[in-house]
């Protein structure tokens, strides 16, 4: 099948990337909405509290995770198709964690966790807490390595690289910190502050990128032709 011309994949990149940055944000204030207005412990408790189904903001709080997974998708869109004509194993990479980020997102809104979202080792879990927070901290994870993804391209813009880098140079050592203060500490407000500091990165990285994508394609060669120098001719005398 031929590849569509450059102008059809920029206009498709262009909308798919403007839509998840519009989804993105929406999703973000919902979910701020449904963790700031309703009945949770503030920052005590984990940020998925705010989903149970006892909670008067809870399907506020699932519209505002599938809007997220629909940026995550949509991201992965705009991605790939900006990039559709380079054969860059990063990128695909990214793509594709992207995807997995957004499956996982889903599953982690569908399946609500039960009070209080207790998890192993200080807390009882049952197999609904268990299934939300493997899906939560794998759809968490997928976005860090597919910020790293983007950042060791060797094809994608410098604005892309340098975003990556920022990001993923924060949300490790978050990442790291909340999984040690979960193992260590349980449900505290030391995890909850690093939960929530940990998902704005991750928001925050989405939104940079998609705007990125908005305006730019995601390698240097906008139009999907490769530069090619002329051969050198010399001419007899």
């Amino acid at each position: 099948m031929a590849e569509p011309p450059a102008t059809v994949r920029r206009s498709v990149r262009r909308g798919t990337a403007l839509v998840a940055a519009l989804c993105a944000l929406a999703g973000a204030a919902a979910v701020t909405l449904a963790v700031v207005a309703g009945p949770g412990p503030g920052l005590t408790g984990y940020v998925s509290e705010a989903g149970v189904v006892d909670s008067s903001y809870a399907w506020t709080y699932r519209i505002g995770v599938f809007a997220l997974a629909g940026a995550l998708l949509l991201l992965a869109v705009a991605l790939r198709v900006g990039a559709s004509h380079c054969h860059d194993a990063a990128l695909r990479v990214a793509v594709t964690l992207l995807v997995a980020a957004s499956l996982c997102t889903v599953l982690s809104g569908a399946v609500t966790c039960s009070a209080g979202c207790p998890l192993p080792p200080f807390e009882r879990a049952t197999v609904a807490d268990l299934v939300h927070g493997a899906a939560s901290v794998a759809a968490t994870a997928a976005v860090v390595f597919a910020m790293l993804a983007v950042a060791i391209s060797p094809v994608a813009r410098r604005r892309l690289r340098r975003t990556g880098v920022v990001a993923a140079a924060v949300s490790l050592p978050l990442a790291g910190a909340v999984g040690l203060a979960m193992l260590l500490v349980g449900r505290s407000p030391l995890v909850g502050v690093l939960e929530r500091l940990l998902l704005t990165v991750a928001v925050g990285w989405a939104l940079a990128t998609a705007a990125t994508l908005v305006v730019r394609d995601p390698t240097a060669h906008e139009h999907g032709e490769p530069t090619v120098r002329e051969p050198t001719v010399r001419r007899r005398r």
